[in-house]
């Protein structure tokens, strides 16, 4: 069984969350104060396999809580549910460590269908073999990216698309194509939403300073260009 932290201040919308993902088959441990939820998330024996983390939580706040999982090496996937809608607030999330970000008010059929896609991912990564294109090295199973004497670790997501782009290198994917590559058939994620997540994924290239970018192809989607050779 799936076994997911909760946190989340909102006692109403806490309920909620859990009893639909009880409904869907989940374990959930829920806690409703930013001092605890570190306690519970740093703690590996525990055996999360997703967090879903409010940003604003009393005590310490959720991005804190995040980067310091991350910091730790703890790299389940992570969704943070917020209000801050704002395009630097999801960077700032995305870049501390989440996996995702979906913004109040959301309803909980979309954050069942997010937690579905981060949750059938890793078994699949597990079994990949370092990828490489260029002066680029995946290992997915670690989200980890190397480029000369530069390295990264990346979120679930970006992990996904840079996997497609390295494995297809030259082919033109469109968004809706991106959208059933990286987050399936069954998520309700819009297109559109892709460009946010090629733009984090640019901003990883350039800070490991990579000869690789991903192009727009204007009218068709997006490519992944650079020396066939490292």
């Amino acid at each position: 069984m799936i076994k997911v932290l909760l946190l989340e201040d909102d006692m109403d919308l806490s309920s909620a969350i859990q009893q639909e993902l009880i409904r869907n088959g989940y374990s959930v441990d829920c806690l409703s104060d930013g001092e605890t939820g570190m306690l519970y998330a740093l703690n590996k024996d525990y055996g999360y396999d997703l967090a879903i983390v409010d940003r604003m939580l009393p005590v310490i706040d959720g991005l804190t809580i995040i980067k310091a999982m991350r910091r730790k090496d703890i790299q389940i996937p992570v969704i943070i549910i917020t209000g801050m809608s704002a395009l630097d607030d999801r960077i700032d999330g995305l870049d501390g460590g989440a996996d995702d970000y979906l913004v109040k008010p959301f309803h909980i059929r979309e954050l069942l269908a997010r937690v579905r896609a981060l949750t059938r991912r890793p078994g699949k990564m597990q079994e990949t073999q370092v990828l490489s294109y260029g002066d680029l090295h995946l290992d997915a199973s670690a989200r980890l990216v190397t480029c000369k004497n530069h390295e990264l670790t990346l979120t679930a997501r970006e992990t996904e698309l840079l996997s497609a782009f390295i494995q297809h290198p030259g082919t033109v994917f469109s968004r809706e194509q991106l959208v059933l590559k990286v987050w399936g058939s069954d998520s309700e994620i819009e297109p559109g939403n892709v460009d946010n997540y090629i733009s984090f994924l640019r901003k990883r290239l350039r800070e490991l300073k990579s000869a690789c970018e991903i192009k727009t192809i204007y009218g068709t989607g997006y490519r992944l260009e650079g020396s066939a050779h490292a």
